[in-house]
């Protein structure tokens, strides 16, 4: 139900896309505190909504989808901001593009093994992945609001080339189980083909004898 707490938090958060991006048409320091502030929020969110669905028995269908695309519309939509603004630049924008074609490549994995109704669970790896990609933007979000406490921009650097790191090998894991799956599917229809092919045969033997 659209309407249930865990779903309403998870549209919540991507709900708070458009806002994020407006932040970054607003210069100074608290433009950046705001950033910061609702990509927080919406993290937080991420944790609350499966949490809250899991404590009241919620769990459905809608919300096993929006959840994965709410959290990549969110990181998406921040990296390509961040590069925007030049707060990911230089080498670093390497580690942005391997973060955003995973999650793309992750999806469509998603979306294939779905159809076969091949379960895939989320790794405790690629859970430190996602945290780390959060930890990332949060630190780069804070701009120059947050260089006044601490390196941010180098703390969320180094952060994210760990993560893109983590998103490679996670993303290698994935792949190889969606390729597994694609091959044994496609054996599978190779050996059903010649059965066929020779009942076909056969029934038109009868036929022919009839």
């Amino acid at each position: 139900m659209i309407t249930s707490l865990p779903n309403l938090l998870t549209i919540s958060r991507i709900l708070a896309i458009p806002a994020l991006v407006a932040t970054f048409y607003f210069p100074g320091i608290l433009a950046d505190w705001i950033s910061l502030g609702l990509f927080c929020a919406a993290g937080v969110t991420d944790f609350l909504d499966g949490y809250v669905a899991r404590l009241r028995g919620q769990m459905s269908a809608l919300g096993r989808f929006l959840d994965p695309v709410a959290d990549k519309l969110l990181i998406v939509a921040a990296i390509v901001m961040l590069i925007a603004v030049d707060r990911i630049d230089g080498w670093t924008v390497l580690a942005a593009v391997i973060i955003v074609c995973r999650e793309i490549l992750v999806s469509g994995l998603r979306e294939f093994l779905a159809d076969v109704q091949v379960p895939v669970p989320v790794s405790r790896l690629a859970k430190w992945k996602t945290t780390l990609q959060i930890v990332a933007i949060a630190f780069l979000l804070s701009g120059d609001a947050g260089d006044l406490l601490l390196p941010a921009k180098e703390t969320g650097t180094v952060c994210l080339w760990v993560a893109a790191a983590l998103t490679l090998y996670t993303g290698y894991d994935y792949l190889r189980a969606g390729l597994a799956h694609i091959a044994t599917d496609g054996e599978g229809k190779a050996a059903t083909k010649p059965d066929e092919e020779r009942d076909g045969a056969g029934s038109a033997g009868t036929r022919a004898r009839g």
